[in-house]
């Protein structure tokens, strides 16, 4: 018993290592799943995160109470690869509904949503980060982060998860959306400046009225502005009226 006592914290190191390790080994195997279709269509189902739901089509994420419930189908998220020369082209996103019988499609039927999500991402073509972020049990904002800041991505593609990063933002992104909103991506920085003015509670605020202060891109200064003037956030009023102030416009 003693022995094992010892090697216990060892094994849980190991043990949490793997942990780590296994969302990015899977994802590689469903990788290799989709290569296997040089040209034509990939079809996969994985389970949404709670308060997303649809009809097939459109697609809403929302807050339940007690007198309300809505009636569209939570999930699951169904998603359409479209490959052309080996590579990704196009992807079509789905939640509830059912497939059709009769496609060409390959259907990998329904796959692990953290791997789908990762998968999703790692693609790092337009329209993938969405689906990524409607699957359940998987914290993909660092990924999402992490692609962001990626110059070599696409640029649309890094508009896209700068715009979701902010959707899903919370403490711990903040700061790095405020870090973004310097990057050398003018298209990028209003990316990020929309992102922080949507995170709640006016968490934002700060980092746009210092944007607003010191940017050194006039048009990402005014972005800010406008953001702020939509925020009727104490804050933003005081600025407006020092500046203004400042400009002898009283």
């Amino acid at each position: 018993m003693k022995g094992e006592t010892r090697g216990t914290p060892a094994l849980v190191a190991v043990l949490g290592m793997l942990g780590l390790l296994a969302a990015p080994v899977r994802a590689q195997s469903l990788d290799a799943r989709v290569q296997a279709v040089r040209d034509g269509r990939v079809r996969m189902s994985f389970a949404a995160r709670p308060g997303v739901c649809g009809n097939g089509r459109n697609i809403t994420a929302y807050r339940s109470n007690r007198d309300w419930e809505s009636d569209c189908e939570h999930g699951p998220v169904r998603v359409v690869l479209t490959r052309r020369d080996g590579k990704v082209v196009d992807v079509d996103t789905y939640v509830g509904g059912h497939w059709r019988a009769a496609s060409d499609a390959r259907d990998l039927g329904t796959v692990s949503a953290p791997v789908a999500a990762h998968y999703l991402v790692s693609l790092r073509v337009e329209g993938a980060v969405f689906p990524a972020t409607l699957a359940d049990s998987v914290v993909i904002w660092p990924q999402l982060l992490s692609l962001a800041k990626d110059g070599s991505a696409p640029h649309a593609v890094r508009k896209q998860a700068v715009f979701w990063l902010g959707q899903a933002a919370g403490e711990a992104a903040t700061k790095d959306l405020a870090t973004l909103a310097d990057s050398s991506d003018r298209d990028v920085q209003k990316a990020a400046v929309f992102a922080l003015s949507q995170l709640h509670d006016g968490a934002g605020v700060p980092d746009l009225i210092r944007i607003a202060r010191t940017h050194p891109d006039p048009a990402v200064r005014r972005r800010a502005m406008f953001w702020l003037g939509q925020s009727h956030d104490p804050r933003a009023l005081a600025l407006f009226e020092e500046i203004l102030e400042a400009k002898g416009e009283r």
